[in-house]
């Protein structure tokens, strides 16, 4: 909300993994709609996590990095929860910098405003698996795959760079896992797998 402060949960200073190509800082927000159970940010997903510092705070921080960072990563949780984030984004792209967003692509319609007014450089979504498992390994009872099928064809239709990625993780991954992520996201031109590591936290 306009004039409201934000409340950042977490802030990773420097980052060259996070946003492909670009030195960067990443920011955390707490509060998902899933419960993946290898989540690594599982501290974050109740929205409950006490908050690291405000908005105001995050302006300074990165008006203090102008050239030294190229951009910004915003992760979660899920970051489009937030109904202040894109006016925060703007902020920080008058700032001169990049913005990159890691969704899971369940608030379709608030990733495409995002993308039709150009806020995003950048949109890593990850894609949980199938259709048929996709509720399983959200941590879901039932899930609405239009939500994710729209996500998808939003960032398709759109000249953002991009990227989709899965965790893969037994036993909710096989050779149908990946078939059917396939025919979701036909016709992408990046997608990852990037491996789950057991932490004592998940």
């Amino acid at each position: 909300m306009k004039g409201e402060r934000m409340n950042i949960n977490g802030l990773q200073k420097l980052t060259l993994l996070d946003y492909p190509g670009h030195v960067a800082a990443t920011v955390f927000l707490a509060g998902c709609n899933m419960r993946c159970p290898w989540c690594h940010n599982s501290e974050l997903i109740d929205g409950t996590a006490e908050a690291d510092m405000d908005d105001g705070k995050l302006l300074k921080f990165l008006e203090g990095r102008k050239g030294i960072l190229d951009g910004v990563c915003f992760t979660g949780g899920e970051p489009l929860l937030r109904p202040e984030l894109p006016e925060l984004m703007l902020k920080i792209k008058d700032m001169g910098y990049l913005v990159k967003l890691d969704t899971n692509g369940y608030l379709p319609d608030r990733l495409e405003k995002l993308l039709d007014e150009n806020v995003l450089d950048y949109v890593a979504m990850d894609i949980k698996n199938s259709p048929e498992r996709y509720a399983e390994t959200a941590g879901l009872s039932y899930i609405d795959m239009e939500k994710i099928r729209l996500s998808i064809s939003y960032i398709l239709g759109h000249d953002t760079d991009y990227e989709f990625r899965t965790t893969v993780m037994e036993p909710l991954h096989d050779d149908a896992s990946f078939e059917g992520i396939g025919r979701l996201i036909e016709g992408a031109d990046k997608y990852f797998l990037q491996m789950f590591a057991d932490r004592d936290t998940v």
